[in-house]
């Protein structure tokens, strides 16, 4: 496969966005300089020299067909007769080869088998059998109508759902200058403003090596829509991996210290169980069905009790951070201030798609030492690197992990050996703690700061997002009236509005001139 025309600079930006690799990964992958890249994205109408016109038609010759298709997507050529024609086969007969040999794939096909209590091979064939039943097309029209339902109507459908809380918890509102926010988190004032530095003897979770797996069993209608689910994510060419997860077991948050223990569990268990939540009650909603309606949530996660007993359901979550980097006064910006930096999630995230959300965000899961990675903050400095500072090797979608110490510091990019250089110059403190209503997920917001002006005078031209971002933005803490109204888009996900109302609060405490924000006051309701 080649362009007819050639490739201009816009092309290989399309290539590179449909293999999902930061400027550098996509460097590397076509073994040339970060600057060529570099250029191609600011000349977009540019011509690479012919050697590199050649080592593109490779890339995407050798590209896998969900990339190809990508691709064809981005350029607008996946629209025409043959290609229309040919697609459909073309994806089916790749997601026939993934039901009988992606080992990610195969593994949620024998978990369903043995907590459904089924003979070997059922699941395969129920998946099998609705492949052929699904029109991707319609699949794509669902995805637009999930995207008009808002954060305030997930959040009012599910204070509608559960009710108020008691014994001092309840959903998380607060009231930011002229902005009401009402969230699906559910938590209680002690679970709040913890301002604790993500440090050894503060960040205290404790794996549990023997918890034994969440107690999860399947009906009829949960095995059901567990198989619809795989059959949609291979029909659409949807990747996952089955990561380990930690699944929290208890609970003991205080003012600056996380406490309470994680077990271990896999994404596989995740994605056909509680993740399907989401995806129920946005469909609710968006077809104009009663939020009363949700047979899964019925199941997984009917009341508050259940969603309190973290120990006795599946309960996986992560962690999400509002960034803000000190800046010099600009002649042409300003005075001096912070850069908040908030991204806009890619259609092909498992959490908050198309969603406004802090970065970086990502599930907690360990590395590759169990114990060690269970404090919040070793999934945070790993969350930085992966959709930061573009280090694609340590994201577990893109490739299998065999660094023995990947976080070892000459591994490191180069901004992040720079922050972990001296001490000091790297504040990560976790702002909160809940739960999240939507999936019953735990969320830790927190906040990291960078007070050296030098950082971002050094890096702040290097910081690129990774795939899980459909775009990136940036936002001035000196701006009190374009944060406000950040604040009030309805396009966030709840745990980010969450991540960033606390970590504004928190920052407005200890940014001093930098920072001029409307006073935020949260309540419990």
């Amino acid at each position: 496969m080649s362009l007819t025309n050639g490739w201009t600079g816009a092309d290989a930006r399309m290539l590179q966005d449909a293999l999902r690799l930061s400027q550098e990964a996509f460097a590397e992958y076509l073994d040339v300089h970060p600057r060529t890249v570099g250029y191609w994205h600011q000349k977009p109408s540019s011509r690479p020299k012919s050697e590199i016109q050649q080592m593109l038609d490779t890339a995407l010759d050798r590209a896998p067909a969900d990339v190809q298709a990508r691709f064809a997507e981005l350029q607008g050529t996946s629209t025409s007769p043959a290609a229309t024609e040919a697609a459909p086969v073309k994806a089916a007969t790749e997601a026939e080869q993934r039901l009988a040999s992606d080992p990610n794939v195969v593994a949620a096909l024998d978990w369903l088998d043995e907590r459904g209590t089924r003979e070997p091979g059922t699941a395969r064939r129920a998946v099998a059998s609705r492949l052929t039943q699904i029109d991707v097309n319609s699949l794509r029209d669902r995805g637009s109508r999930r995207g008009r339902v808002d954060q305030r109507t997930v959040a009012q459908a599910l204070a509608d759902y559960y009710g108020r809380g008691s014994s001092g918890y309840g959903r998380y509102a607060a009231r930011f200058g002229d902005v009401e926010a009402d969230t699906s988190v559910f938590t209680r004032s002690d679970w709040l403003d913890l301002n604790c530095p993500l440090i050894a003897t503060h960040d205290r979770l404790k794996l549990m090596r023997a918890a034994g797996a969440a107690p999860v069993s399947l009906d009829e209608e949960a095995f059901d829509q567990a198989v619809q689910r795989l059959a949609e994510s291979l029909a659409l060419g949807i990747r996952f991996v089955n990561m380990p997860l930690y699944r929290l077991l208890g609970v003991d948050m205080r003012r600056e210290s996380l406490g309470g223990t994680v077990g271990i569990s896999s994404f596989v268990e995740y994605i056909v169980t509680m993740d399907l939540l989401e995806g129920e009650l946005v469909d609710a909603l968006a077809g104009g069905v009663q939020a009363g309606e949700l047979p899964l949530r019925d199941r997984y996660l009917p009341d508050l009790d259940t969603v309190l007993d973290v120990g006795g359901r599946l309960t996986a979550g992560g962690t999400l951070a509002l960034c803000a980097f000190a800046r010099p006064a600009d002649p042409f910006r300003g005075p001096a201030d912070y850069v908040l930096l908030v991204q806009e999630r890619s259609g092909h995230v498992i959490n908050a798609a198309r969603r406004l959300a802090v970065i970086p965000k990502g599930f907690h899961q360990p590395l590759v030492d169990f114990r060690a990675d269970a404090q919040v903050g070793a999934t945070m400095r790993r969350e930085m690197e992966e959709e930061l500072f573009g280090r694609h090797d340590i994201d577990n979608t893109v490739g299998d992990q065999r660094s023995a110490d990947p976080m070892y510091p000459s591994r490191l990019s180069e901004p992040m050996r720079w922050l972990l250089g001296e001490p000091g110059r790297l504040r990560m403190e976790c702002t909160g703690f809940g739960l999240n209503l939507v999936s019953g997920n735990f969320e830790f917001p927190s906040l990291i700061v960078v007070e050296d002006e030098e950082f971002w005078q050094r890096y702040g031209g290097q910081i690129e997002a990774n795939w899980e971002t459909a775009n990136l933005r940036q936002y001035s803490s000196a701006d009190a009236e374009l944060v406000e109204e950040l604040a009030s888009d309805e396009a966030w996900s709840n745990e980010g509005l969450f991540a960033l109302l606390q970590g504004l609060r928190r920052l407005s405490e200890i940014g001093g001139s930098r920072v001029n924000v409307p006073t935020i006051e949260w309540e419990i309701r």
